[in-house]
């Protein structure tokens, strides 16, 4: 082998070495594409990313205590670990990715500055979403186990993003007597300038303005006084029986329970659909019925926004407990929300899990 003569200048080869370093850490690799391993791993790490989020929003609600620093670096490491569009390699052809939703999404939450409540939402959205992408790749990793078409799996996923709890909450509107106040000001102000009485004018002008002004106040004032009195008992009635309907009925996951619901209730109900072959609807059934019975012992507080990963949330300091819900949450999003069919024997662990952690929280 004849090997090539080096250069008589020393400096050459350190020169050569920086710009060949150069080329590799900046200059675009064509045609570098991730495995689809290597995506999933991504996708992971980013929910990982937004769990830690998701805690920290929940710290600020509870103590208040804000680090915008913080804040800053986990939202800059989550792009980095899931970009907007990066090629996934995948039985021999290079697929580009489009996670423009994961950026429209964290541009709504850096955007809402106010409403920390609306914030975790966002991020909830976000970490269910990413959870749904990575179970999907492992059922890509295993085409053995999940045989459905595509077209299929596209109609369940927008089933399942046209419920309830992934509705976005309707803006509050103005009341009636909010708007009737904003027509009768603007009316007023209209119609009833403030007067500006020249310097000139004698006294017994001014004091005659001043007193008509008086006197107009005082007449819509008291026309405001009598639709109070009037109207005011037709309202009270009615904001007192939505008070008791909202006392009465419970909305879990987007299902609302009737007054004599309890979970025994909800867990038979449960039973009678696995025994007519609807398992997927009977683990759902149960996992309200769980959250209900919890909910009867003061260990979780009910909520309209709230969503599964919130419940067990609530429920992470309790160590046995936390450990049972974990896998009946497993259970509930990947029959449920996710493409796996139930069988009996899913039916049946759920049913233990199920009646070992009412047992275990008495």
């Amino acid at each position: 082998m004849k090997l090539h003569k080096k250069p008589n200048n020393p400096g050459f080869a350190k020169k050569l070495l920086a710009v060949g370093l150069f080329c590799f850490l900046f200059l675009p690799v064509q045609g570098f594409a991730k495995t689809l391993a290597e995506y999933r791993e991504g996708v992971k790490s980013a929910g990982d990313f937004t769990e830690e989020l998701i805690d920290y929003v929940s710290d600020v609600l509870d103590e208040g205590e804000k680090d915008v620093e913080y804040e800053r670096e986990v939202l800059a490491e989550l792009r980095k670990t899931l970009p907007v569009t990066e090629k996934v390699e995948w039985e021999g052809t290079s697929v580009e990715t489009n996670n423009q939703w994961l950026e429209a999404k964290l541009k709504a939450f850096e955007e809402e500055t106010k409403d920390w409540e609306k914030r975790r939402m966002i991020l909830t959205e976000i970490n269910e979403r990413l959870s749904a992408i990575e179970k999907k790749i492992d059922q890509l990793e295993k085409p053995a186990l999940s045989e459905r078409s595509k077209d299929e799996e596209k109609r369940k996923l927008a089933e399942i993003l046209r419920r309830p709890e992934y509705q976005k909450p309707e803006e509050k509107q103005e009341s009636w007597f909010e708007r009737l106040q904003k027509k009768v000001s603007d009316w007023f102000n209209e119609k009833f300038p403030r007067t500006n009485v020249p310097e000139s004018a004698s006294r017994g002008l001014s004091s005659l303005s001043f007193g008509l002004q008086m006197l107009l106040y005082a007449l819509v004032l008291g026309f405001i006084a009598f639709l109070i009195y009037r109207f005011a008992p037709f309202f009270a009635d009615r904001f007192r029986r939505r008070q008791k309907q909202e006392k009465e009925e419970r909305i879990i996951l987007g299902e609302k329970l009737a007054a004599d619901e309890d979970a025994q209730t909800l867990f038979d109900e449960a039973e009678a659909l696995a025994r007519s072959g609807n398992l997927r609807g009977a683990i759902r059934k149960g996992y309200i019925a769980l959250l209900c019975e919890l909910s009867d012992r003061k260990i979780i507080g009910l909520a309209q926004h709230k969503t599964n990963r919130d419940y067990l949330r609530d429920v992470r300091k309790r160590g046995e407990l936390y450990r049972n819900m974990n896998g009946l949450t497993t259970s509930f999003e990947r029959h449920w929300y996710g493409f796996d069919d139930a069988d009996e024997a899913d039916w049946n662990e759920f049913k233990q899990t199920y009646q070992k952690t009412m047992s275990e929280t008495h």
